[in-house]
């Protein structure tokens, strides 16, 4: 990747996080980015483009941190607590962003290429749940609705701590996933 395209990258990463899809113009990610206009155009076609970019980026990193957790050698339910323990540090490193799929998604008035990577993102997302429940139940019923409710706990635990812009609903949601997790086995 040219250096150029990585501060591109990097300069909408932060932007988007910060501030929202919606609310970052081509010519500020320009500006930031200190590239020129046809650079920026040589990289990427449009904005949609580069936000697309941006978010396989962080899907490929997410999804390779998920797998990474599933093979550790530890029990399920440190597996469950180390994910919320996890989602807890980013929550904090971001100010309390939330989700960056979720945040564009809701930006997203049309279905698009963006909004066919968020939906895909959210269902690797509840796959990786239903993966780690089959850890703790051997049944694949059982283990599918406990899956779907560590999701919805995780899911919901983001969206709280960014509306409180606070902790406790992921120490929260943990501590329910463990004792689902406990009921379960």
């Amino acid at each position: 990747m040219s250096e150029a395209k990585q501060r591109i990258l990097d300069t909408a990463g932060k932007l988007f996080a910060e501030r929202g899809y919606e609310l970052v113009g081509i010519n500020e990610l320009i500006e930031k980015s200190g590239v020129a206009k046809a650079t920026f155009y040589q990289q990427f076609r449009s904005k949609e483009a580069l936000c697309l970019e941006w978010l396989k980026g962080l899907a490929e990193w997410s999804g390779k941190e998920s797998i990474d957790l599933l093979d550790q050698e530890l029990e399920p339910r440190e597996k469950i607590a180390l994910k919320f323990d996890r989602l807890q540090a980013f929550l904090k490193s971001s100010d309390y962003r939330g989700c960056p799929f979720s945040n564009t998604a809701v930006v997203m008035l049309d279905d698009n290429s963006v909004r066919a990577l968020v939906d895909e993102y959210k269902a690797s997302c509840r796959l990786f749940w239903h993966s780690l429940a089959l850890q703790v139940r051997r049944d694949p019923a059982g283990a599918r609705a406990l899956g779907d409710a560590l999701f919805l706990l995780f899911s919901g635990a983001v969206t709280e701590s960014q509306n409180s812009k606070a902790c406790w609903p992921v120490e929260s949601a943990k501590a329910a996933a463990l004792t689902l997790c406990g009921k379960a086995s």
